[in-house]
């Protein structure tokens, strides 16, 4: 059973940075997609980042230049590194491993205060 377990959210003022971490367990496969999305207060979930097995990124509009997906494949983990951070960052942030099937962590919050 796939397993993710997010950490690195927390209070952190705007211009400030974060770094996500996610680690994946049970079964992982290096060749399968993995990401953030993240559930603003009052909106819908979107997607932050994803990254491919073999390094290929993508971010939504609002994040790019200020945001850095990576992984690691032998250590089955996903990070995100956020710098620049906006008020409109505060969310809870989901990390996303996809298969056959998706699956989703249980979130870390981030909570950027002006």
């Amino acid at each position: 059973q796939v397993q993710l377990v997010e950490s690195g959210g927390g209070l952190v003022q705007a211009g400030g940075s974060l770094r996500l971490s996610c680690a994946a367990s049970g079964g992982i496969s290096s060749n399968s997609l993995m990401g953030w999305y993240r559930l603003p207060p009052g909106r819908q979930r979107e997607l932050v980042a994803v990254i491919s097995g073999g390094g290929n990124t993508n971010y939504v509009d609002s994040v790019k230049g200020r945001f850095t997906i990576s992984r690691d494949n032998a250590k089955n983990t996903v990070s995100l590194q956020m710098n620049s951070l906006k008020p409109e960052d505060t969310a809870r942030y989901f990390c996303y491993y996809h298969t056959w099937r998706d699956y989703w962590g249980q979130g870390t919050q981030v909570t950027v205060s002006s």
